[in-house]
């Protein structure tokens, strides 16, 4: 499965991520009630998704360093982590994803959550213990590999993050941050394995480049672990935004040209989804631009 790239050379440069910078910064609805408290520029289900061949390869932005910090491997540990059910920080960073939680510590005492708690509503309770009528709960990963190799032409491959009693605003609430992405739909056609992840709320200078790393990723282990050929991964943003305070440093990074992707290469020998770890992936032909500081609205 690792042989599917193009070469160097054939590989195309990927314009979608500045597109949709673009799109944002041109024509907007300027969203002035934010939960951080700094307005953001937002386009709500009216960018076109991107759409990725992963032969052109492994979709990591170039026009930023996303290798600076380990900022890749730490996107994969985060999805390798909620996969496994991680639903503390301390779980998480287990895995191998250190940096992306650790600043959350603490916050869930304001809704009755331990400090360490992500909560019940958090994203690796949704994938892997989704709670089922007359007790028990549902590992949501495992069913969509059973389903792709049992029933691989059905239309219900669909992976969801969302728990409406634990997400929603209100009494109710047990979650630190409610789940942005991680809506996943997963189909076989022509014999190739394709995907779609959709992506609630998108904070598209900080956030969108790893989640459109991670989950293209997440379609190279399916791949590997059911046995299919590579198709696209596209990525849908409904809620799509740059904060102002980003503004300035969107701007320099649109200016930058993009260059080709690189290649993400899987360790063959896992065959179990729930047994990589991010020491089985390796990043080639990586050639971005330097690091770019952009402000985190929090």
């Amino acid at each position: 499965m690792n042989d599917f790239y193009k070469p160097l050379a054939e590989r195309t440069p990927d314009t979608q991520y500045q597109n949709s910078l673009r799109a944002i910064l041109d024509d907007y609805v300027l969203d002035t009630h934010t939960y951080q408290g700094v307005p953001a520029r937002t386009r709500f289900g009216m960018l076109p998704p991107m759409v990725f061949d992963l032969a052109n390869g492994i979709p990591l932005i170039t026009e930023r360093d996303m290798a600076y910090w380990g900022t890749w491997k730490e996107s994969i540990a985060e999805k390798i982590a909620f996969i496994n059910g991680a639903r503390t920080i301390d779980d998480i960073e287990s895995y191998g994803c250190n940096k992306f939680w650790k600043e959350y510590r603490g916050l869930g005492t304001e809704i009755g959550l331990e400090p360490n708690d992500m909560g019940p509503g958090s994203y690796g309770p949704a994938f892997h213990d989704f709670e089922i009528p007359g007790g028990g709960t549902l590992n949501q990963y495992e069913q969509l590999v059973e389903q792709l190799t049992k029933f691989p032409y059905a239309r219900t491959h669909f992976i969801t993050p969302w728990k409406p009693y634990y997400t929603a605003v209100g009494p109710n609430r047990k979650v630190i941050i409610a789940p942005c992405h991680g809506w996943v739909y997963v189909r076989v056609l022509e014999e190739k394995l394709y995907m779609i992840m959709v992506q609630r709320s998108a904070d598209v200078p900080i956030g969108v480049p790893s989640n459109m790393f991670q989950y293209a990723a997440l379609l190279l282990m399916l791949a590997q672990v059911t046995g299919r050929e590579m198709g696209h991964f596209s990525h849908y943003l409904l809620d799509a935004h740059v904060y102002e305070n980003q503004v300035p440093k969107v701007q320099e990074l649109i200016s930058r040209k993009p260059r080709s992707f690189p290649i993400l290469r899987l360790d063959s020998s896992v065959k179990n989804l729930f047994d990589f770890r991010i020491e089985h992936f390796s990043l080639d032909e990586y050639n971005p631009h330097p690091r770019l500081n952009i402000p985190f609205a929090r």
